[in-house]
């Protein structure tokens, strides 16, 4: 499915639901591997960040924060992604993607985007995310609160280095 319609489509399901959870919490959202997200069979490695940005748009609306961002006008920015693969999705398959917000600092917030075929832990995307009104970055915790550990996970400060290495 294509990425525009399928942002289109979970961001409507996702007002429909009228529950709203606290950013602090894990959210699952599921989504049908069609005919247009895989290569031959499987699930192609480009359309995992597709799945991944509309389980973000999930996340953000189901907590309320999406309400937050268009009335402010703030937006959502992807400054870095890191994915692990560990197994492969079919086609056909019902994908759960679990989200949550690993840390947050001053400047960006850190999300952990779980998929699962099953009970069977397929990848694990991370998102290193910002907050921004123009040019100017929001600080997360002025949204999110106490969402996410408060002490920075030694593998999110080695992603950090690393991209600080190699990036100028």
């Amino acid at each position: 499915m294509g990425g525009l319609l399928r942002n289109v489509l979970t961001l409507f399901l996702a007002l429909l639901r009228r529950e709203r959870k606290a950013p602090d919490q894990t959210l699952s959202a599921r989504f049908l591997v069609t005919p247009l997200d895989v290569g031959v069979i499987k699930l192609k490695s480009d359309r995992y960040l597709r799945l991944t940005e509309a389980a973000q748009i999930d996340f953000l609306v189901r907590t309320g924060l999406f309400g937050t961002l268009v009335r402010r006008r703030y937006a959502f920015v992807n400054a870095s992604v890191l994915i692990r693969f560990t197994a492969p999705i079919k086609l056909f398959s019902w994908l759960t993607i679990e989200s949550r917000v690993l840390y947050h600092d001053a400047r960006a917030t850190y999300l952990e985007h779980v998929f699962l075929s099953g009970a069977v832990r397929c990848a694990c995307v991370l998102v290193k995310m910002k907050f921004k009104h123009g040019r100017q970055t929001i600080a997360p915790p002025a949204l999110l609160g106490s969402a996410g550990c408060t002490d920075k996970p030694d593998y999110l400060q080695a992603w950090d280095d690393t991209l600080a290495q190699n990036w100028p």
